[in-house]
C-alpha cells in the first residue's frame, strides 16, 4: 500500500512538472521579442550597429586616417612652438650724448611696440653709417635730433624695427618740443605719463585671433570628417549589394532596420573619432604651451561638434540611399560628386567668411539650409554674427529636414538594394514608389 501511494505521488509530481514546463514554453512563445535598452532602437538595429562599429574599428582606413589626422593636428600645434623664437633686442646706435629725457623716451617707445633696445655708443656719424650698412645696429640716434636707418621704411612695413622707428620719431619729437619749451622735469613727466582717453564703441568688435582661428580649424575638420564618413556609408552599402551580403542580412533583418543600424554604427564611430581629436588637441596644446587655441570660446567648440553630428545625420541618409542605387565602383564615382557639391559650396563660402572675419549675406542664408548649415552656422557663431534664437531655428529646421530625408532614403534603399546589374535611376525608384 505504501509503495502504491509513493508511486501515485511520484506520478502526480512528474505530471505537475511536465505541465508547468509546457505552460512556460507556451508563454515564452507568446511573448514579444525582447528589445535592447536602446529606447526606440530594436535589438536588430543594435546588432547591425555593433557590427558596423567592429568593422570600422578593425579597418585599416579608420586607423590610418585617425593617425594621419592626429599627426596633422600635432604638427600644427607643435611646429609653431618649436620654431618660436624670442624677440631679440633692437640694436640702437647713439651718436653723441643721449640726454635723460630722450633715453626715457627710447625705452618707453620700445616697450610700447613690444620689444627691447640695446643702446650702442657710436663715436661718429661715419661709424654709425658703417654699423648700419653692416647690420650691427638697426637704427641710430644722431645728437638727439635725427634718426638714421639703412633703408627707407615702406608704408606697408610692419616689422618691429619699422614700428620702433616710427614710434621713436613721434615720441622723440615730443621730447624735443618739451626741451625747447623749457618745461620743468615735473611738467615733462606729467605730459609723458598722461593716460589715453577712454575709447567706447556702439557696436561690438569683430572677433579675431584664437576665436577666428578656431572657426577655420573646426570648419576644415568638419568638412574632412563628413566627407570621410559619408564615403564609408556610400561604399559600404554598395559593397554589401555587389557581394550579395545584403541578401543574407535581409533574410534576418528588415531593410529599414539594416539601414538604421548602419548609419547609427558609423555615426557612433564618427563622433568617437571627433571627440578623440578634440581631446587630443586640447591636451596637447595645453601641454606644449601653444597659443593656437588660446582664448577659444567653449561655445564655438560646442557649436562645431553639434553641427558635425547634425551634418552627419542629414548626409548619411542621402549617401546610404545613393549607395543602394549603385552596383559597381565606377557607379559610385558618378553618384558621389553631385552629392558632394552642396557641401563643397557651403565649405568654400564659410571658409571665405571665416578667413575675412566678416559674414556675407550669402553665408547667413546658407546657415539655414540643411546641406550647408553644418559649415556656415559654426562660422557665424565664431564671428558673433548670430543670435541664440537664430541658431535654434537653424537646428530645428535641420532636424525636420533630416526626418524627411531619412524617410525618403529608407524608401529608396528598400526598393533599390536588391536590384543588381545596371545602376538604378532615381526616377525609376520614384515611379515604383508611386505604383
Amino acid at each position: 500500500m505504501k509503495v502504491a501511494l509513493i508511486a501515485v505521488f511520484a506520478v502526480m509530481v512528474a505530471s505537475a512538472r511536465l505541465w508547468l514546463r509546457r505552460r512556460s514554453q507556451r508563454a515564452a512563445q507568446n511573448l514579444p521579442r525582447r528589445r535592447s535598452g536602446l529606447g526606440p532602437f530594436s535589438s536588430d538595429v543594435a546588432l547591425v550597429a555593433a557590427r558596423e562599429i567592429r568593422e570600422r574599428l578593425r579597418g585599416r582606413i579608420f586607423r590610418v586616417g585617425t593617425v594621419v589626422i592626429l599627426a596633422a593636428v600635432a604638427a600644427a600645434i607643435v611646429i609653431p612652438v618649436l620654431t618660436r623664437t624670442k624677440a631679440q633686442a633692437e640694436q640702437v646706435g647713439v651718436v653723441g650724448a643721449l640726454a635723460a629725457p630722450f633715453r626715457t623716451a627710447v625705452i618707453g617707445s620700445a616697450e610700447s611696440v613690444g620689444t627691447k633696445v640695446n643702446l650702442v655708443h657710436e663715436p661718429s656719424l661715419a661709424a654709425a653709417r658703417g654699423a648700419l650698412g653692416s647690420g650691427s645696429i638697426d637704427l641710430a640716434i644722431v645728437h638727439d635730433r635725427e634718426l638714421l636707418v639703412n633703408e627707407a621704411i615702406a608704408a606697408n612695413d610692419t616689422s618691429t624695427t619699422a614700428q620702433l622707428v616710427l614710434t621713436l620719431a613721434q615720441n622723440l619729437g615730443v621730447v624735443e618740443a618739451m626741451v625747447a619749451a623749457k618745461l620743468s622735469a615735473a611738467q615733462a613727466s606729467l605730459l609723458t605719463n598722461a593716460k589715453p582717453l577712454h575709447v567706447a564703441s556702439i557696436q561690438p568688435g569683430k572677433p579675431k585671433g584664437a576665436t577666428q582661428t578656431t572657426s577655420v580649424v573646426g570648419l576644415i575638420l568638419v568638412f574632412i570628417m563628413l566627407s570621410q564618413y559619408n564615403t564609408w556609408i556610400l561604399i559600404g552599402v554598395m559593397e554589401e549589394k555587389s557581394s550579395r551580403v545584403v541578401e543574407v542580412l535581409l533574410a534576418a533583418v528588415r531593410p529599414v532596420k539594416l539601414l538604421a543600424g548602419k548609419v547609427l554604427g558609423i555615426g557612433l564611430v564618427a563622433f568617437s573619432q571627433a571627440a578623440l581629436i578634440v581631446a587630443f588637441t586640447l591636451v596637447l596644446a595645453s601641454s606644449v604651451g601653444s597659443d593656437l587655441l588660446k582664448g577659444t570660446a567653449p561655445l564655438v567648440l560646442a557649436s562645431t561638434l553639434l553641427w558635425l553630428v547634425l551634418g552627419y545625420a542629414f548626409y548619411c541618409w542621402v549617401y546610404a540611399a545613393a549607395g543602394s542605387m549603385a552596383s559597381r565602383q565606377d557607379q559610385v564615382q558618378s553618384l558621389a560628386f553631385p552629392l558632394s557639391l552642396p557641401a563643397i559650396f557651403g565649405y568654400v563660402a564659410a571658409l571665405t567668411a571665416a578667413g575675412s572675419g566678416s559674414a556675407s549675406s550669402l553665408v547667413k542664408v546658407l546657415a539655414y539650409l540643411p546641406p550647408t548649415a553644418p559649415f556656415a552656422m559654426p562660422v557665424l557663431v565664431g564671428l558673433g554674427a548670430v543670435t541664440w534664437w537664430e541658431f535654434a531655428a537653424s537646428v530645428a529646421l535641420s532636424l525636420v529636414c533630416t526626418v524627411g530625408v531619412a524617410k525618403l532614403a529608407a524608401s529608396v534603399y528598400q526598393r533599390a538594394i536588391l536590384r543588381t546589374g545596371q545602376r538604378v535611376r532615381f526616377r525609376e525608384v520614384l515611379s515604383r514608389r508611386a505604383a
